[in-house]
């Protein structure tokens, strides 16, 4: 509680609140304080000021365990103690990168406490009730508690603590920093491009076998990839994810969007598969309704009007594919999308 000037500071074991006789009230039943040893012996001060300074310390040796840890058992690289790629090396690099950060975080926690257990002031006193109302003499008291309260914490009397407290402190944000060195170097403009490019054929996503426009019949779905995406390619992966595609035929008297039907085939039109959310993929189709559902948050787009969004938390269309009939009849791809898949991101519309 905040100090009145007028009410007298409780020392050794008298009553915890002010005397009758001063405009106070009686004891309600409190106990007498007791001081802690560190209040009445100098040797248990310094050994308490030596404990809060070696927790510091201790979280200083755990951000170097984690910085450590993070390069010595990577999942996928350098791993003392399993091989590389494999779940055995993922579980020790969380295990040591976990300690690490834990033992880091827990004991700054762990200083702090103890600090204020062991060495802040331990004085219990009391004020009454006053009108609160704020005067200049108020705020220059209340200035002085705090320039008080800074005096009493000993920070200025107790360097070792400090200085244990401020390598502590600035230990632990390199751990957050080190795992950016391994982030590698920016996407460029990989997230506005994926495999298709046009004259690509449109294959089966389950065989790699090519579609031609007589076998899509009316109100059917295929998910589609890009021909040549075969497994043996750098980033095979990531471009399969990217490349997601799904091929859906409509009555073209259906279509609401003429630049949509445009891109399209006598009706057969083709869509990325990422929902525009948070990149489910968007499965699920209504043959009845012509809608794209997404099973995660239930965004739902509308294949007959562009795949614009008609419920749900997705804010734009998916991406549509252009789409062609090379001279054999089957389908081709008549360029990439004409926008970055998936969810949006801040320059979701720069210059590609």
């Amino acid at each position: 509680m905040n100090e009145n000037p007028e009410s007298p500071r409780s020392s050794g074991t008298v009553s915890t609140v002010a005397p009758k006789e001063g405009g106070g009230f009686p004891n309600p039943g409190l106990p007498p304080h007791v001081h802690r040893q560190a209040d009445e012996n100098p040797r248990a001060e310094k050994r308490a000021e030596r404990m809060v300074a070696g927790l510091f310390l201790l979280s200083v040796l755990g951000t170097v365990v984690f910085i450590a840890s993070y390069f010595v058992f990577t999942p996928m690289g350098t791993n003392l103690l399993g091989e590389p790629g494999t779940l055995h090396a993922v579980r020790w690099s969380n295990l040591f990168t976990g300690v690490g950060l834990a033992v880091a975080v827990f004991f700054i926690g762990a200083a702090a406490v103890h600090w204020a257990k062991t060495l802040m002031p331990d004085e219990e006193w009391v004020e009454e009730r006053h009108h609160i109302e704020g005067s200049d003499e108020t705020r220059e008291v209340a200035a002085g508690i705090i320039t008080d309260g800074l005096d009493e914490s000993g920070i200025a009397r107790r360097p070792v603590i400090v200085t244990a407290m401020i390598a502590a402190l600035t230990a632990l944000p390199i751990a957050v920093l080190a795992p950016l060195s391994t982030f590698g170097p920016l996407p460029g403009s990989k997230l506005h491009h994926t495999f298709w490019k046009k004259g690509l054929r449109i294959t089966r996503d389950t065989d790699g076998t090519p579609i031609k426009a007589s076998e899509v019949a009316m109100n059917s779905i295929f998910h589609v990839m890009p021909e040549g995406l075969t497994e043996d390619l750098e980033d095979y992966l990531e471009e399969r994810a990217k490349a997601a595609t799904v091929l859906i035929r409509i009555d073209p008297e259906l279509g609401q969007n003429q630049d949509s039907l445009d891109n399209g085939y006598q009706g057969i039109l083709a869509f990325s598969k990422i929902c525009t959310h948070v990149g489910c993929p968007v499965a699920l189709y209504e043959q009845q309704t012509h809608h794209m559902l997404c099973p995660c948050h239930q965004s739902t787009f509308d294949v007959t009007d562009g795949a614009k969004v008609i419920f749900g938390p997705a804010h734009r269309p998916l991406p549509q594919l252009p789409i062609e009939v090379d001279a054999e009849g089957y389908l081709v791809a008549g360029g990439d999308f004409p926008e970055p898949i998936g969810p949006s991101f801040w320059d979701l519309h720069k210059d590609k």
